[in-house]
């Protein structure tokens, strides 16, 4: 309900305001559908029954040009994953410092990739979905602020980004429903782009609380056994998290070729020491774009957490603990194939088959998707 009074109170006063402000309303929408091809398997939230809701999504972004350089932006969501609940993605003021400066405050999409910012607008991207092994952190968004920088660099033209805020929301830590608090987050990102040739560097870093109430019988079981040391290496403490990413775009018009590699960690915590990265390529025969990808994921988990006292914790304790720690481990490759068919100057029509070989399950997932993305 609350978000609701939002909602209305935040359109009311933009378009309460139109008689004085410039208006720019657009959004965008992806109707999508697929099924896992195994009736006891699931992948990306599909199991074995056609599901139209699970990828589904409709948006409507408002801009609203107060002059003076002196902007406000917001965009509403509702994805099919949460019944379509509407809840603000962005909202945020801008504010033009100089034709190359600009600076962002409020709600804002973090950047932690190349398609951050349109990850969500499907059209903007040949695929189905991004890349789920790169792009499945966890949060997207963080209330602070970004300063903006435009320009050259000899013959690359360059945008670089600086970024401090934080984060507050619910996650799923060792599969517990948890909350977190991510502080003092502070990064930069930096592209350069020359001709066919696209280089985008990103690195942030920030402060991590998490609290997974399921996790507190084996923190508790531990204090009492006079092991609280373990504790400290497992929780989630004010501790330092790291992210680091590497994207590069090859675009010569027909071939097109995208790779992103990012590096995560979150030290001091049983958060697993995490190497994801993706490499993309597609051929454009005008209005049908056949593409194909790979997805590669190495979480590696921290055993060193445990193997001191594999012999001295009881049972009791030892077990949950090793559960804890590999829950985190991911080994997992991911090929993808697919097409895309730009049917109308606004709108794609998309298919795409993936299939993940989980190497420590011993275990294949696929599924079949095929959606229409569009902008209006």
């Amino acid at each position: 309900m609350k978000k609701s009074i939002m909602a209305i109170s935040v359109a009311t006063a933009l378009f309460s305001g139109a008689a004085v402000a410039n208006l720019h309303i657009n959004g965008f929408a992806s109707i999508k559908g697929g099924m896992s091809t195994s009736s006891d398997k699931s992948l990306y939230g599909y199991t074995d029954e056609l599901d139209f809701k699970n990828e589904s999504l409709f948006a409507i972004q408002v801009r609203s040009d107060l002059g003076d350089r002196l902007s406000v932006t917001a965009q509403v969501m509702g994805r099919g994953s949460d019944d379509f609940d509407a809840r603000f993605e962005w909202a945020f003021l801008s504010y033009e410092i100089s034709e190359n400066m600009r600076i962002n405050a409020g709600r804002l999409r973090t950047p932690f990739y190349r398609y951050s910012d349109f990850m969500d607008v499907g059209f903007a991207y040949d695929w189905l979905r991004v890349p789920q092994g790169v792009y499945g952190l966890g949060f997207n968004n963080i209330e602070g602020v970004s300063l903006y920088h435009t320009g050259q660099l000899g013959d690359f033209d360059s945008t670089a980004q600086l970024i401090y805020g934080s984060f507050s929301g619910d996650i799923t830590l060792a599969g517990n429903s948890a909350s977190a608090n991510i502080n003092n987050i502070a990064g930069v990102t930096w592209e350069l782009e020359r001709g066919l040739l696209s280089v985008r560097a990103a690195y942030l870093s920030g402060r991590s609380t998490i609290n997974a109430p399921g996790l507190n019988p084996l923190f508790a079981g531990l204090h009492q056994a006079g092991f609280s040391n373990v504790v400290a290496d497992l929780d989630f403490n004010d501790d330092t998290s790291e992210f680091f990413g590497l994207g590069v775009t090859l675009d010569q018009g027909q071939w097109v070729l995208v790779s992103e590699y990012n590096r995560i960690n979150v030290k001091d915590t049983f958060f697993a020491k995490r190497e994801n990265y993706y490499i993309s390529m597609a051929y454009r025969f005008d209005a049908i774009t056949p593409y194909i990808s790979f997805e590669r994921e190495d979480h590696r988990s921290k055993s060193e957490i445990y193997q001191p006292y594999r012999s001295i914790l009881p049972p009791q304790l030892l077990q949950p603990l090793v559960a804890v720690v590999e829950s985190q481990a991911v080994d997992s490759k991911t090929w993808s194939g697919g097409l895309r068919y730009d049917f109308h100057p606004s709108a794609a029509f998309k298919v795409q088959y993936s299939n993940e070989n989980n190497t420590l399950m011993d275990s294949r997932n696929d599924v079949v998707a095929v959606g229409v993305d569009l902008v209006f």
